[in-house]
């Protein structure tokens, strides 16, 4: 198998720039919805906001990788990193790492591309990690880099990356490339053509040991960030790690040549899903917060848990909607108890109801 960093035209990649462009133009267009709507909301509410958007961002990168971090340990380094007041908590290391690496992203955005600004990255991310051996530091073993699976009890390689010791020649040209292409040069690219092309470059060199996916789509979201002069906030990695085979599918068929329109395409797209997800979050919490102003007071302690447990779930709630088992797992208490509860939650417009019996559910009520 010849990969792309061994074909005489890399890291040259060619691509039908017409195919993006109308992708290209929806991003600006978004972008521009997601300003006016985040700006709408008040100081205390875009900061719990970016907490969420953030937090659940670190969340869903790390999940692609197979690594699953405690939600409120994360949001807790979060407030503090951000000077925002909560309950101090004492956080985990990977918690810790990854939440220092995002905020690092959201402050320092525009600043140059840096071996140190990545190497600082991978020093958070690999905080209590054991099982690297260089860490802070390019890789540096001898034996091949490669991306493995197994299927049907064989072994398969999907990709390998440059040998170790091409690997600080090969940044050296990333890196140039990446400042090169931002909006202030001559060589400035379009947001979502050099996001694309920055993940697939960093990606193909696999750098690291470990953490090139993480530090790959924190590099997308600041070449972003710096076409758009200012944090996206973009829910990428939660996009991403929906359809977590079409991204593996879509590097693999773009890690064999250098014509690289499809990938462009697939990652424009998965972008624009992740712009909108983010809008409807913004207006879900907009709407959240409306909500609890219509029905402050209203609620006992047990309605007001459960109301509480349906918000976590974000814009996709309860899958299926919510039913009277959930309500009784969420608050353990007599069926009789959770009936008139769920009456009194619908008849005060806080529920909506759908079906009857066994196939009862309920749904959050954001259009009052």
């Amino acid at each position: 198998m010849t990969w792309n960093w061994q074909q005489p035209d890399w890291p040259n990649f060619a691509y039908n720039s017409k195919a993006l462009d109308v992708l290209e133009e929806k991003f600006l267009v978004h972008s521009g919805e997601f300003i006016g709507a985040y700006r709408h909301v008040g100081k205390d509410a875009q900061d719990q906001l970016k907490i969420e958007l953030i937090g659940d961002e670190a969340l869903k990168t790390s999940q692609i990788e197979g690594e699953y971090l405690d939600r409120e340990s994360l949001q807790a380094s979060l407030r503090e990193q951000f000077g925002i007041e909560g309950q101090r908590k004492r956080v985990p290391p990977a918690e810790n790492g990854i939440a220092h690496m995002m905020v690092d992203l959201y402050k320092h955005y525009d600043d140059t591309l840096t071996n140190a600004a990545m190497f600082g990255w991978h020093k958070m991310l690999m905080a209590n990690e054991k099982k690297i051996e260089t860490i802070g530091r390019y890789r540096e073993h001898d034996e091949p880099m490669q991306v493995v699976g197994v299927r049907a009890d064989k072994r398969k390689i999907y990709f390998e990356a440059p040998p170790s010791a091409q690997i600080k020649k090969e940044m050296s040209a990333f890196i140039s490339w990446f400042n090169k292409t931002t909006p202030k040069q001559k060589a400035a690219l379009p947001a979502l053509t050099r996001a694309g092309i920055a993940h697939l470059y960093f990606v193909s060199i696999h750098p690291f040991e470990d953490g090139n996916g993480r530090i790959g789509r924190a590099l997308s979201e600041k070449s972003l960030a710096q076409n758009l002069k200012q944090p996206t906030l973009i829910a990428l990695a939660y996009a991403i790690e929906r359809k977590r085979k079409n991204y593996y599918d879509a590097l693999e068929a773009a890690n064999k040549r250098n014509e690289i329109t499809d990938w462009l395409v697939y990652f424009a797209n998965t972008i624009l899903e992740a712009q909108q997800t983010t809008i409807k979050r913004v207006d879900f919490y907009v709407a959240k917060t409306k909500f609890y102003d219509r029905v402050r007071g209203k609620m006992n302690e047990r309605q007001a848990k459960v109301i509480a447990r349906m918000f976590e779930e974000g814009i996709d709630g309860f899958k299926g909607g919510l039913s009277a088992e959930n309500y009784i797992s969420i608050i353990n208490a007599p069926r009789a108890t959770v009936t008139r509860d769920l009456q009194d939650l619908v008849a005060m417009g806080v529920l909506t109801k759908t079906g009857e019996r066994r196939y009862t559910r309920y749904y959050l009520n954001l259009r009052e």
